[in-house]
């Protein structure tokens, strides 16, 4: 039996389906997907195109598969992608885009995640020929996961997709959490969608699906992606059943990602109240908090130990720091608890 824990702060990808979840994908009419009879998917992937502003979706069985169908379509073998060094395109799927189409990637610095656009647009490459590789796609994480859950600023956004269409340079959203973004500025997803070429969106983190993502972009582009989709071993037969949880998150489960970002943030008010230099409020944007433990005397891996040995999960990001991530079943009471554990870890 796995471990019952107090609270699981791990990941917003451990969230449960809802009662009213299962019984909504209990009850969806299915089809075959592969043959594009699926019509609980086909609503979904209509759904997610509109909130977005894009033409057509295509739902993926990962995230991972959505974001390296994005990349596919765009670079060719031997061009290269550039995205921050702490993306999940570069960092946490594990070489795919080199492994499985032959793109090359490079990267920028971006303190917290953060985008400049100074970064990408001085990274870029274009029009070298024979001599250099060509940057063919940047990537853009929003919100960003290693980050901290940090929100990609609109403008800054719109600053590098005005340079990068001049050149001749597609962009790609990596939106796992890009629901949190909107929840917490109030901006429109198509606002954000619009500026990309195609864009990659999470059902099973924060809204609390239990598998699926849904790649957008133009008509032209899904259709080629349904190929690779295929190719990649991502073909799925009555698939309505996981569409209709997706449906059904989009419904119940996206306004109420507020209560995440509330008790993340009261989270770190406390923390950071008897140890300001491993979080300070205001660098927590959404449900993610990251710990940096560099001017305590813990590693990361102990404090997690030491949460977890009183009912606290928690993950060791990297050589400083500690990741704890809210999501639909952490409440009040479990919050209180993770809150109650590490201020008397880290007041030591």
């Amino acid at each position: 039996m796995p471990r019952r824990w107090v609270a699981d702060l791990l990941s917003d990808t451990l969230t449960q389906p809802t009662r009213a979840m299962r019984s909504a994908m209990a009850q969806a009419p299915v089809g075959d997907d592969v043959f594009g009879e699926d019509p609980t998917v086909t609503e979904l992937q209509r759904r997610v195109a509109e909130l977005l502003g894009h033409e057509d979706a295509l739902f993926t069985p990962t995230g991972s598969m959505a974001n390296q169908l994005g990349m596919r379509l765009h670079v060719e073998a031997g061009e290269e992608v550039i995205a921050d060094s702490l993306a999940h395109v570069l960092r946490a799927e594990l070489g795919a885009a080199a492994v499985l189409s032959g793109i090359s990637s490079r990267s920028w610095a971006a303190e917290r995640g953060r985008l400049e656009p100074s970064a990408p647009l001085g990274l870029m490459s274009t029009g070298a020929g024979p001599y250099q590789v060509g940057t063919a796609l940047i990537v853009v994480e929003n919100t960003h996961n290693f980050g901290g859950g940090t929100i990609q600023p609109l403008e800054a956004i719109r600053e590098v997709r005005a340079a990068s269409r001049e050149a001749g340079v597609a962009m790609h959203l990596d939106g796992a959490r890009l629901w949190n973004a909107h929840v917490a500025t109030g901006i429109p997803l198509a606002d954000y969608g619009r500026e990309f070429d195609t864009v990659s969106v999470c059902l099973s983190k924060g809204l609390g699906a239990p598998v699926g993502s849904v790649l957008v972009g133009s008509a032209e582009q899904m259709a080629r992606a349904r190929i690779w989709r295929k190719r990649f071993g991502g073909g799925m037969r009555q698939v309505g059943i996981l569409a209709a949880a997706g449906l059904h998150a989009l419904d119940h489960h996206v306004d109420r990602l507020a209560d995440d970002h509330a008790r993340a943030a009261r989270f770190a008010k406390a923390v950071g109240a008897v140890a300001p230099s491993v979080v300070g409020p205001q660098r927590v944007e959404t449900n993610i908090v990251m710990l940096d433990l560099s001017e305590t005397s813990w590693a990361p891996a102990e404090l997690v130990d030491a949460a977890g040995a009183r009912g606290i999960r928690t993950y060791a990001a990297g050589p400083q720091g500690v990741r704890l991530v809210w999501h639909l079943d952490v409440d009040d009471a479990g919050t209180d608890a993770a809150t109650e554990v590490f201020v008397d870890l880290l007041s030591r």
